[in-house]
């Protein structure tokens, strides 16, 4: 499906959080387990949020957290609800596009609210931007990243990008590593992406990503490199690479094909981006990444030096 509209220049953002603020978590992916939940839930409330949830977020159907459409009541619920001021997706894993065609357009263009998550709620973040130029927010989840504990995300980026009314600024990792410096040293554009598995499957429907002008996040988990290889030439072939601005890799945790393979999944990376005179990034520990993931906004236009290896946020993502 080729790109029929502009990409967004002036999204929407939420409304900032304040200490005391209640948000909802939610299931809208895989079924999750009661003490992750729970652990989740008081790293939340030691942030300063109160919190609610169903009690049938714990229902099970298959892979799924429930049928889709209590997920997608759920859902609902938590944007139609005045008192609830952000959304937090709880896990990722599989079931958001099964509920997408029960969401409510109406109900959601009315609420914009901060939603946060990754991996499987890659699909929501298209969807929100797509179709009303929300800044949505890349960053941990309640039962998972909150749940194993402070060391597991940043709170200092958390905080920053839900709480303050000023750009970010500069996200600094000792992670990250140019793989391509581009012909423009220092390139901007609008920041965009996600789990690279959750962009594919989007591709041919009515919220796959407009990649134009933009600064591309791409990140996974547990894939082989040939199949990184193989969704990023899905991703060529179908021109999302012809006008973007920079490239931005996660750390592409366990993207490996065995122990002896002779090559890392950065030269994988290198390879298949060669071409493209694009500055590119690689080990920017944002979604799949067990230790210190940062939070990143969607939407807002942002800087990436090739000198320094930095990603700046210019933006800022609540207002």
């Amino acid at each position: 499906m080729t790109n029929d509209s502009p990409t967004i220049i002036k999204p929407t953002v939420p409304a900032r959080l304040h200490a005391g603020d209640t948000v909802a978590v939610v299931a809208p992916a895989s079924n999750l387990k009661a003490e992750y939940l729970a652990r989740g839930v008081a790293e939340l409330e030691r942030l300063g949020f109160r919190v609610k949830y169903r009690p049938d977020i714990l229902d099970k159907a298959w892979y799924t957290a429930g049928n889709d459409q209590r997920r997608a009541d759920e859902l609902m619920e938590a944007f139609a609800d005045p008192e609830i001021k952000a959304v937090w997706a709880a896990r990722g894993g599989y079931g958001v596009m099964r509920m997408l065609p029960l969401l409510d357009e109406a109900v959601l263009r009315a609420n914009p609210k901060v939603l946060i998550g990754y991996s499987d709620l890659t699909a929501l973040h298209l969807y929100l931007y797509r179709r009303f130029g929300w800044v949505t927010f890349h960053g941990p989840m309640a039962a998972k990243d909150l749940a194993s504990g402070a060391e597991h995300y940043d709170r200092e980026s958390l905080l920053a990008a839900l709480t303050q009314t000023q750009p970010m600024g500069e996200l600094k990792s000792s992670k990250t590593e140019m793989l391509h410096q581009g012909s423009s040293r220092t390139v901007s554009g609008r920041l965009l992406g996600g789990c690279l598995s959750l962009l594919v499957a989007m591709m041919g429907t009515s919220d796959e990503l407009d990649t134009r002008g933009s600064i591309l996040f791409l990140e996974d988990t547990g894939t082989r490199p040939y199949a990184l290889d193989r969704m990023l030439q899905q991703l060529r072939l179908a021109g999302k690479f012809d006008e973007v601005r920079g490239i931005v890799f996660g750390e592409m945790t366990d993207c490996v094909q065995h122990a002896d393979q002779g090559y890392s999944i950065q030269d994988v990376l290198a390879e298949c981006t060669a071409d493209l005179e694009v500055p590119v990034m690689f080990g920017l520990p944002s979604g799949h990444s067990p230790i210190g993931n940062l939070t990143l906004p969607f939407g807002v236009m942002a800087t990436l030096d090739a000198e320094r290896s930095v990603l700046s946020v210019d933006e800022a993502a609540v207002g």
